[in-house]
């Protein structure tokens, strides 16, 4: 099984990001994966790189498990 073939890699994903304590905070609410950097490029760069790094380490049955749920926003 390639998990490459199997997972929306190319995807888009959302990126939350807030001002915390001198920083700040990045989310990302899909996977459930977060970072955080002194400034928002840095927080988004650092979230992304968590996200790849995500897709790298996790189980074939853990990316399914956070891609199956779904994210609302109100």
């Amino acid at each position: 099984m390639n998990l490459r073939e199997e997972t929306p890699i190319n995807r888009r994903f959302t990126a939350i990001i807030t001002a915390e304590s001198g920083g700040f905070v990045s989310l990302c609410p899909e996977l459930d994966v977060a970072s955080q950097g002194d400034t928002i490029e840095e927080a988004r760069d650092n979230l992304r790189e968590a996200v790849e790094l995500f897709f790298e380490c996790a189980s074939p049955d853990e990316v399914r498990d956070r891609l199956a749920g779904e994210v609302f926003m109100v």
